[in-house]
């Protein structure tokens, strides 16, 4: 039996709903930073964190820290810890993170086109 539950719109919806292709895509690389992180890395790959922090200044390091976690979990980045001192952390693609260099490019040209036309 499927148990019903209101939205803010009072619309019945099913918690036992099939996945949303949209969701699961923004949940796995939806919020402020997450596209940036991969454009970043995917322009120069592997990428270390520290080339991170300096790149993208706006980010704090424990945000910085958290995003690159989620990406990790969800199999879109890889993270490698080198054994020296001081310690090595560098980030790469995985193939499932290499599928979404299309997207980027698409993203970015749009950015770009948007930009010249925004009213």
């Amino acid at each position: 039996m499927q148990k019903k539950t209101e939205d803010r719109q009072s619309q019945p919806i099913s918690e036992e709903q099939p996945p949303n292709p949209m969701m699961e895509a923004m949940q796995a690389i939806g919020g402020k930073w997450k596209l940036l992180l991969l454009d970043t890395i995917r322009r120069e790959c592997p990428k270390r964190f520290g080339e991170l922090r300096r790149e993208m200044e706006h980010i704090t390091h424990t945000t910085l820290t958290a995003q690159l976690r989620e990406l990790e979990r969800d199999g879109i980045l890889t993270r490698e810890v080198f054994p020296e001192v001081p310690p090595r952390v560098e980030y790469k693609l995985t193939e499932l993170g290499k599928q979404l260099i299309p997207i980027m490019d698409a993203l970015c040209a749009w950015g770009e086109l948007y930009g010249k036309e925004k009213p």
